[in-house]
């Protein structure tokens, strides 16, 4: 039976000559495996199943994901019910020594419905809005999180994990400055994205997403759904539309020559664009473009 915690204890596979092999470790996205990366440095091998450029909520699952895991020693779960597709793969492993690490674990999550949730209302998440990545506050969760668990795993290592999240968290500090800067250009900005993703990020950065392209959460674009997001731009005057990199922008085009709207390509996730190389330049990337298109 396959232990889901924060926190757990992993049996390590000993290297040639007795020296302590890598932790490896597989991660449903690239968000979490950069965080990763900078806590376990030289010390753990990670890779991503889904890419930056991927919709997590639907990765195809493949037999070389399955092998993967059967070598690896900790899963880094999203949680929240975003990569449900990762049982399949964890399973399909039969990988018993596996520890699966919920990255969601003590995260506040926005967005918790109240009442009965069912299939006529989208892909609403019970437990709350899964992109809680998007707030660096919660950046700080998740690499805590991860840290104790690659300190269980390998307790000998303990004083280079503490030093790699310590590492992380003096880098997310130092960026913060720099991207308080930036989303003081954008302050109350408004505009629409195609798909619920950025609620921690309105949060965190201070702007104002006023609707959605989907008319309910994976429901594609209806014709009376876009001709109510024409008017509803035209009489607010936003001038911004964000399209995660998955999404087709067929729809998005067709609100922006009606408007005067800007469409702009805005990355959930390391990776879904030129620059987006890691956790802290992912942010770096997303102000950005919402200020390049704030001054259009």
């Amino acid at each position: 039976m396959k232990n889901i915690i924060a926190f757990a204890v992993v049996m390590l596979i000993a290297a040639p000559h007795g020296a302590v092999a890598k932790l490896r470790v597989v991660s449903s996205s690239t968000n979490l495996a950069s965080i990763a990366e900078i806590i376990g440095g030289d010390d753990v091998d990670v890779t991503s199943i889904a890419k930056g450029t991927a919709d997590p909520h639907n990765v195809e699952v493949l037999p070389s994901y399955m092998i993967k895991v059967k070598r690896a020693d900790i899963y880094l779960e999203v949680g929240l019910g975003l990569d449900l597709w990762a049982k399949q793969i964890i399973d399909g492993s039969r990988n018993s020594r596996l520890v699966i690490v919920n990255c969601s674990a003590g995260i506040p999550a926005l967005k918790v419905p109240t009442g009965k949730v069912d299939a006529s209302m989208g892909d609403v998440h019970p437990e709350g809005n899964p992109h809680y990545w998007l707030d660096p506050d919660n950046g700080v969760i998740i690499a805590r999180g991860i840290a104790a668990a690659f300190i269980a795993a390998d307790p000998k290592s303990e004083g280079k994990y503490n030093d790699g999240l310590q590492r992380f968290l003096t880098s997310l500090e130092s960026h913060r400055a720099r991207w308080n800067e930036k989303a003081a250009k954008i302050a109350g900005m408004k505009f629409i994205s195609f798909h619920d993703t950025w609620p921690y990020f309105e949060d965190e950065f201070g702007v104002d997403i006023v609707a959605f392209v989907e008319p309910k959460p994976g429901i594609e674009p209806t014709p009376s759904h876009t001709a109510h997001l024409i008017e509803l731009l035209n009489s607010m005057d936003v001038k911004v539309i964000g399209v995660e990199p998955y999404y087709s922008h067929r729809t998005p085009e067709t609100i922006a020559r009606a408007t005067g709207a800007t469409v702009v390509d805005l990355p959930p996730s390391v990776g879904g664009a030129q620059g987006a190389d890691d956790y802290f330049s992912l942010f770096d990337v997303l102000l950005d473009r919402l200020s390049e298109a704030k001054g259009q």
